[in-house]
């Protein structure tokens, strides 16, 4: 046998170490049992990163920011290091796959880095959240309201808010779809809106900014708007079905899509593995369709009355940086969420 493992070593290899059952009757010692490994030490928490519009940054009252996905102690979603540690993570939404306490923690943090990044109070906010459905659904929210919820409680079934009080922090959990946020920066009013390409098709962003002109006295010379980040026109593959949704529903639709060749090696290597027997133009080989949901939202925020230039879009894509966001796409459902929030400081409403 030591024969044998030299001859394995010296072109670079070595024995197999293939487990055995053991024989009938025969028990195994408890020396000989094999102790769980332990659970990898998480990496000391970072400061976590937020993305703000710097053009808002000049309204002192207002309250904003975009998490990323660095800075947190999730692990669940981590990439190894090189050093063998998880690297934590920033997930701030309760999906399945990790803990209430880790998410809990990454809310502290996000909240301690929104404060010291900005000259927010954000330590005197209440986060407030929807239980996000893709739909046209839009809340209004007060400050009384915002302060009865219990730790965590879901505000509505929706996905838009709208404040005009001090204290409320809006908040949209996203991992590809569009969190898009409007202020009124005479008036004081704040939303902030889910939009995937159901809640678009259902004009979520065009309906929530009409409420606020229809409601509140909100002009069009006042509202500005930032879209964050989330899946881009360069990574978003959508099917026939959700084109007709949007030819149904906007005469500007063919503008939203296009269509794109997406390499793939393995077809190219071996394209007859994919040929089909469906007659020519019926088979579903050839370009894919890509919606642009960036373009999408902007188009609505401009029917709704905002103007061009006050119209802020990070231009990020969460698929084309996984290290930087979290992104259902990208990562085959298997992701955290990111949050981003606005709101009205307490110390500069009169």
């Amino acid at each position: 046998m030591y024969g044998v493992d030299a001859l394995l070593a010296s072109v670079g290899l070595m024995h197999g170490t293939r487990r055995t059952r053991p024989l009938a009757g025969k028990k195994k010692s408890p020396a000989a049992a094999k102790k769980p490994a332990p659970a990898p030490a998480v990496q000391r928490p970072t400061q976590p990163k937020i993305l703000h519009v710097p053009a808002w940054e000049r309204h002192a009252w207002l309250v904003h920011g975009f998490s990323t996905r660095p800075g947190g102690v999730s692990t669940v979603y981590a990439q190894q290091t090189g050093r063998g540690k998880p690297a934590g993570e920033l997930n701030l939404g309760y999906t399945p796959s990790d803990t209430r306490a880790h998410v809990e923690r990454n809310r502290e943090l996000f909240l301690r880095a929104l404060r010291s990044g900005s000259a927010a109070t954000a330590s005197q906010s209440t986060l407030v959240l929807l239980r996000q459905i893709h739909s046209g659904l839009v809340h209004r929210v007060d400050a009384a309201q915002a302060a009865s919820l219990g730790k965590d409680a879901l505000f509505a079934a929706g996905d838009g808010l709208l404040c005009t009080q001090p204290g409320p922090l809006l908040g949209i959990l996203t991992a590809d779809c569009l969190p898009v946020l409007v202020a009124d920066t005479r008036l004081r009013i704040v939303a902030a809106f889910h939009a995937g390409w159901r809640g678009t098709v259902a004009r979520i962003v065009e309906r929530g900014v009409g409420r606020m002109r229809a409601e509140f006295g909100s002009r069009p010379a006042d509202l500005t708007a930032a879209i964050g980040p989330g899946i881009g026109g360069c990574c978003y593959t959508v099917g026939d079905e959700v084109r007709a949704a949007f030819d149904a529903q906007f005469a500007y639709s063919p503008a939203l899509f296009h269509e794109v060749y997406d390499s793939d090696p393995i077809k190219e290597k071996y394209p007859l593995l994919f040929l089909t027997a469906r007659a020519p133009g019926h088979s579903n080989l050839g370009p894919n369709l890509h919606l642009d949901l960036v373009e999408a939202n902007r188009r609505q925020l401009l029917d709704a009355g905002v103007a061009a230039p006050q119209i802020h879009s990070l231009n990020l894509c969460t698929a084309c940086h996984p290290t930087q966001f979290f992104s259902h796409r990208e990562s085959h459902g298997f992701a955290g969420r990111m949050l981003n929030v606005i709101g009205i400081k307490k110390a500069t409403r009169v």
